[in-house]
């Protein structure tokens, strides 16, 4: 990879965190009461969606008490616990980062988690000072199936997205960043099914399947 503007996922990318995201939302749904295929359908909508859209659907489908907001403090409060305590990073990707920045990469990070709980988990694993800024999408109130978030990061970064490399875990995002012009580094992540890492392998214009032998 020999982009120097670099845009990063953080959870699946960066951190071991999806194990904690897969479940949180079938968790809150089963504390309302909500299980079986009605919940599956429901999880199955939010995937490419920030938490705030994710609640909002919720309250929808379930006529939970609202705003949307408190859902998405209620879900926060349980992820803070984790990028406080528990979430790690992914092997390698310290060593990566640096050696990024020791050739003259700027980077940041672009994800769909609360900003202030980014810095939160990249402070304490001892990375955050390695970017310039972190994006969510949950200020841009669109999700990664747009590139909105992307191109706000371009623009801070000031270089075009054919100069710019997007890694990303989800097939969705990387499809999204790769369509609107982007370098695209595929990650591999294990809780994702086989059929969206192949397709993410063939999308994307590189693939990581492990930090420690990357770069």
């Amino acid at each position: 990879m020999d982009k120097r503007f670099c845009i990063f996922d953080m959870d699946g990318t960066l951190v071991d965190s999806m194990l904690y995201w897969r479940s949180l939302g079938r968790d809150y749904l089963a504390e309302q009461g909500i299980t079986g295929p009605q919940a599956d359908r429901v999880l199955e909508l939010i995937r490419p969606m920030t938490m705030l859209q994710a609640a909002q659907l919720f309250q929808d489908a379930f006529h939970f008490p609202g705003p949307p907001q408190k859902i998405v403090d209620e879900m926060n409060a349980v992820m803070d616990g984790h990028y406080r305590s528990d979430v790690p990073l992914k092997p390698g990707v310290a060593d990566y980062l640096k050696r990024l920045k020791a050739r003259g990469g700027r980077l940041c990070v672009a994800t769909a988690t609360n900003e202030a709980l980014s810095h939160t988990c990249l402070q304490r694993l001892g990375v955050d000072q390695l970017f310039e800024f972190v994006l969510s999408c949950e200020n841009t109130g669109i999700g990664k199936d747009r590139p909105d978030i992307y191109f706000q990061a371009a623009q801070r970064l000031g270089a075009p997205p054919e100069e710019i490399a997007v890694f990303e875990d989800a097939l969705y995002a990387t499809r999204t960043a790769k369509q609107a012009g982007f370098y695209t580094v595929a990650v591999e992540e294990p809780c994702h099914s086989r059929r969206d890492r192949q397709e993410l392998a063939a999308l994307a214009d590189e693939i990581i399947t492990d930090w420690r032998t990357a770069l």
